[in-house]
């Protein structure tokens, strides 16, 4: 990749930061996501997490804890609510996968409506 053309995609970047994109790889493919960050070596995006594998991690994680409660015996447990165990009540399914793609692999950006 030449300097002119990191530079190019660098600024583009820069530009869009938190905006929702299309990013084209050298190998063809494409990732859509929110540009979270970026370096001189590489951009950041999280990416969507499909409804269907949001329902499957969160109810993977909740088992017996999806009211809020450790039972007796948990490792949590200490004789009331477990408000703190992270998979239980209060605690939204994950949404978003972070991706650290290298801006030499980038070709093109596009900037992508998210309504």
């Amino acid at each position: 990749m030449s300097h002119q053309h990191h530079q190019h995609i660098y600024d583009v970047c820069r530009d869009h930061i938190h905006a929702y994109v299309l990013v084209e790889l050298e190998d063809g493919s494409s990732i859509d996501g929110i540009i979270t960050g970026l370096d001189h070596e590489s951009v950041y995006l999280a990416t969507p997490i499909e409804l269907h594998e949001q329902l499957s991690r969160h109810q993977a994680g909740s088992h017996h804890r999806q009211y809020g409660y450790a039972r007796y015996g948990d490792p949590g447990y200490r004789g009331g609510p477990d408000y703190g165990s992270g998979y239980g009540y209060g605690y939204p399914p994950q949404r978003f996968n972070r991706f650290v793609l290298p801006l030499a692999g980038l070709t093109a950006i596009s900037v992508l409506p998210w309504y």
